[in-house]
């Protein structure tokens, strides 16, 4: 780009944002045995970040979360969980995310003393949403925004590394005890899908039968007079969770426990 322009500032929020606290949403969905985060990329560097972003003077976290996950997927009523926060002197230090580097790189004058590069909390949340559904949207100083393969993830910025891993320690504690898998899976699915499901987020192998029967014993999900058709090979029962099964487990939690 040019010489930085003498037009504003591209942060110039005036004023109706928090300073020094923000929210960070790790966007979780499922493919192909895959999971997968959505992450983006601001438009002046080479790295990525979770999606996230300022919270409105307006607006609680939780609120916060769930616009920023409604901006990057068009989703509404994801499933989202705070699981930690993050904050120390050093976390916003990268040679990307500087004033002059901003300014050089943009185009357009970022004062040095901006609020934004002053130390900021993070309080991050994780959402689940059905990969099919979501269309990535990048933000207006975003140069992209898309998925990613957990186990295979871009050059990151500050501690967002770090916050995606954390979130992958949360996610694998709660399907243990929730049957959160209801968020991730399309509405009809077979039990090989729902065991490939729970193995690649735990990270481990479940014994097939032990799984099945277990699931099937809590009743959350329920047995349809359907099948999919796989061409000549014999065709798969088809499941659903059942809706109100689901909702006690989330509140009562200890349903699964692999």
């Amino acid at each position: 780009m040019g010489k930085a322009e003498e037009s504003g500032d591209i942060f110039d929020l005036k004023g109706q944002f928090l300073r020094n606290v923000a929210v960070d949403n790790v966007i979780f969905g499922y493919h192909e045995k895959e999971l997968k985060v959505l992450l983006q990329q601001p438009f002046s560097v080479g790295k990525w970040t979770v999606t996230g972003g300022y919270i409105k003077k307006t607006e609680s976290i939780e609120q916060a979360a769930s616009r920023i996950a409604f901006d990057r997927t068009g989703l509404k009523g994801l499933f989202f969980e705070q699981f930690r926060a993050f904050g120390n002197p050093e976390r916003v230090i990268d040679e990307s995310f500087t004033a002059e580097h901003i300014s050089d790189v943009a185009g357009v004058k970022v004062k040095p003393g901006l609020w934004v590069f002053d130390y900021f909390v993070s309080v991050s949340f994780y959402t689940l949403t059905e990969f099919s559904k979501v269309e990535p949207t990048k933000g207006p100083y975003e140069a992209d925004c898309r998925w990613w393969q957990v186990n295979e993830l871009p050059p990151m910025m500050f501690d967002h590394k770090l916050i995606i891993e954390e979130a992958l320690k949360a996610l694998r504690i709660h399907i243990a005890h929730y049957p959160i898998g209801y968020e991730l899976l399309p509405e009809k699915f077979t039990l090989p899908e729902i065991h490939a499901l729970y193995e690649t987020i735990l990270g481990k192998t479940l014994d097939d039968r032990n799984f099945t029967r277990r699931l099937l014993a809590t009743g959350i999900i329920i047995k349809l007079n359907e099948t999919r058709k796989i061409g000549r090979h014999r065709s798969p029962i088809l499941y659903k969770f059942d809706k109100e099964k689901y909702d006690a487990g989330l509140r009562e939690g200890d349903v699964l426990v692999f």
